[in-house]
């Protein structure tokens, strides 16, 4: 709905007004409410429905003094593009380290699971974190992010060191001190559907993009790593294990500085909280029922189940394609970036339909392709005794497309249910943020531990997993209807 308002003199509008406002509601087939007085200076409210889809809109032109759909509203787009590109600078930090990591360990006197265990130590220390920085950050935006730019420059040159200290454990410390800088996985969701920015309509759409960008991080980071422990650079500072550390930190000190330049943060005085006009007069918005409760905890677990599935491949595959291919840690690299570059046009198609259609149906969609990857997983690891390379990428493929689309639309689904306000947002962001790293620590883990457990117990376990969450939401499927948008 748009307020538009129209001063008149006496007791009608000017003539030139009122013919604007019937060409502008005959061209956008609208509806109109009562109009109704406010105060002594005779002012009518008149609500105008406008289309609902950006193409839509695009095709009307809107007369000046016409103030912008709440339900529509967009943040200013260089922050929006600044935000999306640290969701996928952030996952890109994340996989940077993945293709070596077995070989950096093992250089240092380390075990595999070692190696797994420093792929998901840093969302341990993100989640201690995450909670104190949220009450020092005061609604905003700045503040957080000058501690999670450091946090990434100052982990990942330590990364980098522990070659030259032959120090195994500065491999871990600096894993840690990138975590820190993680929590901006749960601003960037945060940004994109905060009510005061974004309105009900966006969230989806955003979420979408944002999914994109980690997509390219999980394309880039394993291929970017691959190759530069391909190349070799051989000196004891800048080598194929340590490169991946110094590109990185490298590249954050380049993002810290433009974001100075192209971000815009939301002003002091910002309101927090946004009221949602459809509850109730009745209705407390701060507490909620045993039904949106439930709503919460499969949301929770769906998310955290994505995150677990995806990051005990990605950790996976490094140990058992070197196992069963003989890959080395640049083909294995290549091997994950392929996955996650082949989901690119998927996930662009996702970005145009995922507006348009339930967020309940988005995630029950990209959790049955997922299930599919990890049932075609388990039949080949079933019943043959050497898994061809084709027939195991088509598994990593539909894993990656399947639980990468099902996680767009966790949060956008818990902001569209509750209450729309910011401490409900703020809330929930730190909710699905703990699920995500829940999921990626343990994911890192069993993934290092798959080959030593059995590949056929390893997805079975996943498999598990997926049909626990089928189960839940078949349960809670007429009460996750929300809109669409």
């Amino acid at each position: 709905m748009m307020p538009l308002a129209a001063e008149y003199t006496g007791h009608r509008p000017a003539l030139s007004r009122w013919r604007l406002l019937r060409s502008f509601s005959s061209r956008s087939r609208t509806a109109s409410r009562e109009p109704t007085l406010e105060g002594s200076s005779h002012t009518i409210q008149l609500q105008v429905r406008v289309p609902t889809t950006p193409s839509d809109a695009e095709q009307h032109d809107v007369p000046e003094g016409v103030e912008e759909d709440p339900e529509l509203r967009l943040p200013h787009i260089s922050s929006l593009c600044t935000m999306i590109l640290a969701s996928a600078l952030l996952q890109f930090s994340a996989y940077s380290t993945v293709s070596s990591a077995s070989v950096y360990a093992e250089y240092l006197g380390g075990s595999k699971v070692f190696a797994g265990l420093t792929i998901g130590i840093p969302n341990v220390l993100s989640g201690i974190v995450l909670i104190p920085i949220t009450k020092f950050d005061q609604g905003r935006y700045t503040r957080p992010f000058r501690i999670i730019f450091a946090s990434l420059i100052i982990g990942n040159i330590l990364h980098a060191l522990a070659y030259r200290a032959h120090f195994l454990y500065l491999i871990l410390i600096g894993r840690m001190v990138t975590g820190i800088g993680y929590m901006g996985f749960m601003y960037a969701r945060k940004y994109c559907t905060d009510p005061r920015l974004v309105g009900v309509r966006r969230r989806t759409m955003l979420a979408s993009w944002l999914v994109i960008g980690q997509s390219f991080g999980l394309a880039a980071g394993p291929f970017v790593c691959g190759l530069l422990y391909k190349v070799g650079f051989p000196n004891a500072i800048f080598n194929g294990l340590t490169s991946p550390g110094w590109t990185t930190a490298l590249a954050w000190v380049v993002f810290a500085i433009a974001t100075t330049f192209f971000f815009q943060d939301l002003p002091r005085t910002q309101p927090s909280t946004v009221d949602r006009p459809s509850l109730p007069s009745t209705t407390d918005p701060l507490k909620l029922t045993r039904v949106e409760w439930s709503i919460v905890l499969a949301i929770c677990y769906a998310s955290a189940a994505c995150f677990f599935i995806l990051g005990s491949f990605e950790s996976m595959i490094p140990n058992y394609t070197a196992l069963e291919y003989t890959f080395s840690p640049f083909a294995a690299g290549n091997f994950i970036a392929l996955g996650g570059l082949a989901t690119f046009p998927f996930l662009l198609l996702n970005v145009r339909i995922a507006p348009r259609v339930q967020d309940r149906m988005t995630l029950i969609v990209g959790g049955t392709i997922g299930g599919c990857g990890i049932l075609l997983g388990l039949v080949l690891v079933s019943a043959l005794q050497h898994v061809p390379l084709g027939a195991f990428y088509v598994c990593w493929f539909l894993v990656a497309l399947g639980f990468s689309v099902a996680s767009t639309c966790t949060l956008s689904l818990l902001s569209k249910r509750l209450p729309d306000l910011g401490v409900w947002n703020r809330r929930m962001s730190l909710a699905i943020q703990y699920s995500n790293f829940a999921g990626r620590v343990t994911g890192a883990v069993f993934g290092g531990a798959a080959t030593g457990i059995g590949m056929q117990n390893y997805f079975a376990v996943l498999f598990a997993a997926v049909g626990a969450g089928a189960v839940v939401f078949s349960i809670l499927w007429k009460e996750m209807k929300v809109k669409t948008g």
